[in-house]
């Protein structure tokens, strides 16, 4: 299997679930659906596109390098002519995050690749206005699966973090399939449309499993 690997990183982040008009949180970690968009933009695909849900095909796992507290700003919406509503929206700060994902086809995830470096369309982290942190970093493995990617990838926080070392391990968030002997769940993270006037979202199943820091340090040395 072809993996590539991309750096999230930005002063905000922000992966909608479900939520209200008035609140808008955020999942703690980049959803697949986000992660899709993402490339469907990159590559040029409108909202429209049925290509689009191919890109759920697509092997997924995220691991959370860096935690970032949580950032809640409200906006005044003129919801109506002479009626307004305050609304939430919650982000992510200072957060980095490594997405994988993976395909037995070499050629798309080569094409991806290629895509995120030279987008046909602005790539953003949740939202519009969370532009990534400069250019993305990629990478691309020969591997069996995004999570053994991710069990052995350098670990990506800033020097800075690193040196507080806060944490003792990183929490890796896949796809079910992937996370043998794990308990899974359903989350509603599956693209079904992106159409403005009919946005929509099936569900997915989910595992967790983490990688020690000390662990990576050796596999660096």
């Amino acid at each position: 299997m072809k993996i590539l690997t991309v750096k999230l990183t930005a002063p905000l982040q922000s992966y909608g679930n479900e939520a209200t008009f008035s609140r808008r949180t955020t999942s703690r970690y980049p959803t697949k659906s986000a992660v899709v968009g993402m490339i469907a933009a990159a590559l040029g695909y409108r909202r429209t596109d049925k290509r689009i849900l191919m890109l759920n095909d697509l092997s997924f796992a995220v691991r959370a390098d860096q935690v970032g507290p949580t950032l809640t700003d409200f906006q005044t919406v003129e919801w109506k002519q002479n009626e307004r509503k305050i609304t939430y929206r919650d982000y992510i700060q200072d957060a980095v995050f490594v997405a994988a994902i993976g395909s037995d086809d070499a050629q798309l995830v080569e094409k991806i690749n290629d895509a995120l470096h030279h987008p046909r369309f602005p790539l953003f982290l949740g939202r519009r206005s969370n532009a990534p942190a400069g250019v993305l970093k990629t990478s691309e493995f020969s591997d069996d699966s995004p999570v053994t990617v991710l069990k052995k990838m350098v670990w990506q926080a800033t020097p800075r973090y690193q040196r507080k070392r806060e944490v003792q391990s990183l929490e890796i968030v896949a796809d079910a399939n992937l996370i043998t002997g794990a308990q899974g769940s359903m989350i509603k993270d599956q693209v079904v449309s992106f159409d403005q006037r009919d946005r929509r979202h099936g569900f997915r199943a989910i595992a967790k499993t983490k990688v020690y820091i000390s662990d990576l340090e050796k596999l660096s040395v």
